[in-house]
């Protein structure tokens, strides 16, 4: 394994959720890092974010690592989950509160019911 997968995987394994991503959880810099970062925080999961603007061989490295091409990506206890489509499905159906409910990750069960019910009503 190469030290870029090394890191890769290191930072997997001592978090239980991670997202890869273009700026910081707190200043996304790409409109799909911001909506993964919007669900992730309006419903409150405790997630570590990697800035892979920082980091060419993180940002070129995730990519073979995951065998996905696109960033953001999001892993939940070491398994990748998915990109930006995948999680904003995911949400919507409930798929991801069961996820973090297997996981033993702690959020904000009713912040992730008003995500559906506000997309439920268009």
């Amino acid at each position: 394994m190469t030290d870029i997968n090394n890191r890769i995987e290191n930072t997997i394994q001592s978090n239980d959720v991670v997202l890869f991503m273009k700026g910081t959880k707190s200043m996304p810099q790409c409109g799909f890092s911001s909506r993964v970062v919007g669900v992730l925080n309006y419903m409150s999961v405790p997630y570590q974010d990697v800035n892979v603007l920082e980091d060419m061989e993180i940002r070129e490295g995730i990519k073979s690592f995951s065998e996905w091409p696109t960033i953001p990506q999001l892993y939940v206890k070491g398994e990748f989950i998915g990109g930006c489509d995948i999680i904003t499905e995911m949400t919507l159906t409930g798929e991801l509160d069961e996820l973090l409910d297997t996981s033993g990750i702690t959020y904000d069960k009713e912040a992730a019911g008003k995500i559906r019910e506000a997309n439920s009503k268009t």
